[in-house]
């Protein structure tokens, strides 16, 4: 893969689009760097799913605390699941963290070892584990591995956010329409997305 963009490089794009120059302005820049434990950050994904920004956060601290803080494919294996679901994960979740602890001990799922697969590969490859799904693949390549370009249009907030943020109120926008506003984000379509978030998040 190519040499990893600064947040000058993605904001001298994102800014010839004047929403995202506004937002730019008025969030302030971003940390680009990937997340240091990738295997944390697809669990945090997965607790994430389905659920409110604050709901996610209560769990995932919870089931952490379980976990001592340690969160590892062996302590996920060999933590009590039953402490899990009183930490609020459903069955299906401590399920779906479980099948990612085993995909992580039988095969390296580091950034360093899906570096040469292009997005599209790595969605096909985690969407192999039970309960990771292209939500949870695209919040993988955005967070843990650091792909810079992705869109990610099943994102319910993110829908909501660009249509907030460039529609005209009256109805929500076709995912056609939000991709073509996105192309002005091209190569950096996960840093504007962040952005949408943020706007979205503090409305």
């Amino acid at each position: 893969m190519s040499e990893r963009a600064t947040f000058a490089d993605a904001a001298s794009v994102l800014q010839s689009d004047s929403v995202m120059a506004d937002l730019i302005d008025r969030h302030g820049p971003l940390d680009m760097t990937p997340a240091d434990n990738e295997f944390r950050r697809l669990v945090v994904s997965i607790l994430n799913q389905q659920l409110s920004t604050a709901s996610a956060r209560a769990v995932r601290e919870r089931a952490f605390d379980v976990l001592d803080g340690q969160v590892t494919p062996d302590t996920v294996l060999s933590a009590d699941q039953d402490a899990l679901r009183e930490a609020g994960l459903s069955d299906s979740k401590v399920e779906y963290v479980r099948n990612c602890a085993q995909a992580f001990q039988e095969r390296d799922l580091t950034r360093g070892a899906l570096d040469e697969y292009g997005d599209d590969a790595v969605i096909d490859l985690l969407t192999e584990i039970r309960g990771v799904g292209e939500w949870t693949a695209r919040m993988y390549l955005i967070f843990a591995l650091g792909r810079e370009d992705v869109l990610p249009l099943g994102d319910l907030a993110v829908r909501r956010g660009i249509d907030e943020l460039y529609g005209d109120g009256d109805a929500s926008m076709a995912r056609s329409e939000m991709r073509a506003i996105a192309e002005s984000w091209r190569p950096y379509r996960s840093v504007g997305t962040r952005y949408v978030w943020q706007a979205y998040e503090s409305e």
